[in-house]
């Protein structure tokens, strides 16, 4: 066991926010804390950092914390760095020193070792020293360096500016950056996949995935949890509790374990009960004293089951329609250009009455910029956009977090009121009251509110003025799991339009019914939710690898997709049979066609096989220990092959399947 809580109390002045805390940390576990927002998660990873401390050190009861040995704890803090005049390399290489402190001494000893011979000190000194460099991964920290900077949507030349020149997000990368890279012996994130874009996530999981250390995650993004996660922390009412398994696991014993607690509460006291109206009836007859004497100690010495308290499921609920309705064709994009001074992207796509259409990508592609050009606030750079008839939007921006322009001592009822100055009172606290703001909690200041607390008060706002579409930027940021599902929720009953931007893979997954793909070189429009698009793409990347048309996909539409299909087929008989089969039931030929199509999978996975072993061993190669660009490219040629690989075994798996239920039929 790496680390141990025992019986941790935490207050801030009278207000208990931890009770009782026991939690552990064993070898590499990835442990998730979860829980409401404002239950205690951050404080729970500040004690561990020991940025605070127990406040029941000094009472009777056993409690404390206790390390297996020393322990190097990494937290990524609240950003504040000292210089911002130096680089980002300088700033970054701060995490090395350790390394440079050995390089330092090694080139001492080899120095001494040539004026002095056989020195044995020396020689087990610097054998010492050699180990401990390969621990520290001294020998490649410039590569992984270089790599982790790129994976994090940097290019190799921002490592020259200075780090006052980012921006406050930039800034956190770079802190998120240094804290992978000095490899803690346990590692406490919290929130860590807010702000970054879906391939940075997808990474990031394999990466803490395959950490030989222990992760501690606070997080509300359920798939990046289910993904990594073996052990789940939940805290509710300020007590604390251990479930293995990751977040639906979890969900399913917490579930599993209300209901035998209300079945075994209920029948205790109906045991209690009976026992009770027993004595009652028989506690004055002489000869049943001693039963009911027997009776009662039956019940003082029982074991007490508690009263289980449901799950605190306490969310916001509104729901609204939207004013008027909107015509079918909600907005039309034709070639629009977006960007600031120079194009970031040329997008078209079409919006229906009804459709939720998310927008996805890596960050820097102009998922926002989009957003921003459509409501008015950034001028297109060329092509057009149409709303359509009856079209009355709202906007939710996720820099509204910031609250930069708002009165930090105006309280949130003043601040709604600002906005709806005709609303009776009763009205505002009534819309306020629906998004959880209910009693004092209108009373509270602005500069008070945490994030979750923003994001719904402007939410609350935006459906104020019931529109019929609704255009999102990263709506589901700060707020915890049982925020999102309502979010969900209303989205998936709202009778209007959803255009919305986000990066978490479950609330897309929810709500959208259509897919709109930032890629590297074009925009893409998916006439389909999100598992579908996973299986479409995969499918057109299986397509364009068998065909050798990488380089020659293009459009923004399913018709694309479809004539790009046609064309496949024409060309190709295997994949006539994969996307289409014929009508005619002939079982011979069917066979036939099965089989050759199961060896050509078979032979493309071998020649996969192949390929990735033989960029495996490049990747080794001492030619290109320093060429930081040719390993970039080599590693992003290794994860495609790798996905390529999961594609066709899971066409493997297919025709088997057929042939078996081919050869099934037929006997």
């Amino acid at each position: 066991m790496r680390y141990q809580i025992k019986h941790a109390l935490v207050q801030y002045a009278a207000d208990t926010i931890l009770e009782d805390v026991n939690f552990e940390v064993h070898d590499n576990e990835k442990i998730a804390i979860v829980g409401r927002n404002g239950c205690g998660k951050t404080t729970l990873l500040k004690l561990i950092a020991g940025d605070i401390h127990m406040n029941n050190l000094d009472s009777d009861e056993e409690c404390g914390i206790v390390m297996a040995g020393k322990q190097e704890i990494g937290f990524l803090r609240q950003i504040s760095f000292t210089d911002g005049d130096i680089t980002v390399e300088e700033e970054i290489k701060k995490t090395f020193a350790p390394v440079f402190e050995c390089e330092a001494r090694m080139a001492e000893i080899e120095q001494l070792l040539h004026e002095e011979v056989d020195n044995q000190k020396l020689l087990n000194e610097y054998d010492a020293l050699q180990k401990k460099m390969e621990a520290l991964r001294g020998y490649s920290w410039r590569r992984d360096m270089e790599m982790m900077f790129q994976q994090f949507g940097f290019s190799l030349v921002d490592l020259n500016r200075p780090i006052g020149d980012f921006s406050g997000g930039q800034q956190t990368k770079v802190a998120f950056i240094k804290l992978l890279l000095s490899r803690p012996d346990i590692m406490l994130l919290d929130e860590p996949t807010n702000h970054l874009d879906l391939p940075t996530i997808e990474w990031l999981e394999n990466y803490l995935k395959n950490y030989d250390k222990a992760v501690i995650i606070v997080s509300h993004d359920r798939m990046f949890l289910d993904r990594i996660i073996d052990v789940t922390y939940e805290i509710e009412y300020h007590q604390i509790k251990r479930y293995p398994g990751n977040y639906t696991a979890f969900l399913k014993r917490k579930e599993e374990n209300l209901i035998k607690q209300e079945k075994d509460y209920e029948e205790q006291q109906k045991e209690i009960q009976r026992l009770t109206e027993w004595i009652e009836k028989w506690k004055n007859t002489p000869t049943k004293v001693a039963a009911t004497r027997s009776k009662r100690m039956a019940i003082e010495h029982m074991v007490k089951v508690e009263k289980p308290r449901r799950f605190d499921t306490k969310t916001f609920h509104a729901m609204f329609t939207p004013r008027i309705e909107s015509y079918t064709e909600v907005l039309s994009v034709k070639n629009l250009r977006i960007g600031y001074d120079t194009e970031l992207s040329k997008v078209s796509f079409t919006l229906q009455k009804g459709e939720r259409l998310a927008i996805l990508g890596e960050n820097g592609k102009g998922k926002s910029t989009l957003l921003n050009t459509l409501v008015g606030i950034l001028e297109a750079l060329g092509g057009s956009f149409t709303f359509g008839q009856n079209v009355e939007w709202g906007y939710f921006d996720q820099q509204v977090v910031a609250v930069n322009d708002t009165d930090p001592e105006q309280t949130v009822l003043e601040n709604f009121w600002d906005e709806y100055p005709k609303l009776l009172r009763e009205e505002v606290r009534s819309a306020l009251g629906s998004f959880m703001f209910s009693h004092e909690d209108v009373m509270k200041k602005m500069g008070q509110l945490s994030g979750g607390e923003k994001v719904r008060l402007a939410l609350c706002k935006m459906f104020q003025t019931k529109p019929n579409l609704l255009i999102l930027d990263e709506p589901t940021n700060h707020i915890d799991i049982m925020g999102k599902q309502a979010l969900e929720q209303m989205l998936q009953n709202f009778k209007g339009t959803v255009l919305f931007v986000s990066h978490d893979r479950y609330f897309i997954k929810q709500v959208a019914t259509e897919i709109l793909e930032f890629e590297q070189e074009n925009v893409r429009q998916y006439h389909c939710g999100y598992e579908e698009y996973l299986q479409e793409k995969a499918k057109l990347e299986i397509s364009d690898r068998v065909l050798g048309n990488n380089n020659n996909r293009r459009g923004t539409n399913s018709a694309d997709i479809a004539s790009a299909t046609a064309r496949n087929k024409e060309q190709s008989p295997v994949l006539q049979d994969a996307f289409n089969k014929k009508d005619y039931y002939n079982p011979g030929k069917i066979k036939s066609r099965l089989i050759k199509q199961l060896e050509k999978y078979e032979k493309q996975l071998e020649e996969s096989e192949e390929k990735v072993e033989s960029l495996k061993m490049e990747l080794l190669s001492p030619e290109l220990a320093t060429d930081y660009q040719k390993l970039m490219e080599l590693q992003n040629q290794l994860e495609k092959e790798e996905a390529q690989q999961e594609s066709l075994l899971e066409r493997i798996m297919e025709m088997e399947t057929e042939l078996e239920e081919l050869e099934s039929d037929n006997n």
